[in-house]
């Protein structure tokens, strides 16, 4: 609705955000695992769930390899990040809300014990989710940004889409996600393709949740402060770091009560909402990085790999 909406601007930001959408390759919409290799060692490789839309994000467990030295894999040719898990090891899955139709093949290797290099290879079907299309009608000044506007926002896209392609190599989540603000219902408008007085703007990367400005908002799960920003069209901005790619961001905050660098438990308070940046009335914009792909954060909420 227009209410919650945050509007995106039109030229260069949007040009790279299709740039960087023809490249994503974690873009899975159902996935269907072929070990072409079961004989190496009895590996299994399972993907779950079993099927993945645009914007969900799922799971590769690899199960058999409990002595390997070293364990990597990749989707297309986006590189996947492996944790001990359960038996064997796991290695989360984003799947880009704007995917392209098609197919992939995911790869993954690693050394036996003994020094060994083994490998397993199984494809990928991607297939396209629908999205709702909103027709807005706004005044133009919440959509036209003048020359200054535009460059301010430019960079702080960029910083973000800096922070995006940031990888550390320790798994910081731990357990089940949560939601952020727990007195409102579910969030809405994920993935929504907005059409502005007439003109396509980027699809709604995130969910909003509607709730009184002074509501705490909490953080989804384990993960480091690892930006606080005051932007054009996020407002007050807090990005947690969750490890390995994976990144929540709370938008519009009314204030912030963490600090960079620290680390936060799930649950633990963050800030409050509100309706800064750009936003017609208070709520929190919640969204989900994994490695550069946008997914959906309410799938977080029932990731399949719980420790």
């Amino acid at each position: 609705s227009a209410r919650f909406l945050r509007c995106y601007r039109p030229g260069a930001y949007n040009r790279r955000m299709m740039k960087r959408v023809g490249v994503m390759m974690t873009v899975a919409a159902a996935i269907s695992v072929v070990v072409v290799a079961p004989a190496e060692g009895g590996v299994k490789v399972t993907a779950t769930p079993s099927s993945l839309r645009q914007g969900d994000a799922g799971a590769l467990i690899v199960t058999g390899v409990p002595e390997a030295k070293l364990i990597e894999g990749s989707v297309g040719d986006r590189p996947l990040i492996f944790f001990p898990y359960a038996d064997g090891y796991a290695a989360l899955i984003g799947v880009d809300l704007a995917a392209p139709t098609g197919s992939a093949t995911w790869r993954v290797g690693w050394v036996d014990g003994a020094g060994n290099p083994r490998k397993a290879v199984g494809t990928i079907k991607i297939k396209s989710r629908k999205f709702p299309v909103q027709k807005l009608s706004l005044p133009g000044n919440l959509v036209d940004l003048d020359r200054v506007t535009e460059q301010r926002a430019d960079r702080e896209a960029a910083q973000l889409n800096t922070l995006y392609g940031m990888s550390s190599g320790e798994r910081l989540w731990r357990g089940h996600f949560t939601r952020p603000v727990t007195s409102t219902g579910p969030g809405e408008g994920f993935g929504a393709r907005r059409v502005i007085n007439g003109k396509a703007r980027s699809p709604h990367s995130g969910l909003d949740y509607a709730a009184p400005t002074g509501t705490p908002v909490v953080a989804a799960n384990r993960g480091r402060v690892a930006l606080i920003g005051d932007f054009f069209f996020g407002g007050r901005t807090v990005a947690l770091d969750h490890g390995q790619g994976l990144y929540t961001l709370y938008m519009h905050l009314d204030r912030v009560q963490v600090a960079e660098g620290i680390l936060v438990e799930r649950g633990d308070t963050i800030g409050a909402v509100g309706s800064t940046g750009r936003a017609t009335g208070p709520h929190l914009h919640w969204s989900a990085q994994l490695r550069r792909a946008r997914v959906d954060p309410a799938g977080l909420l029932a990731l399949p790999v719980r420790d």
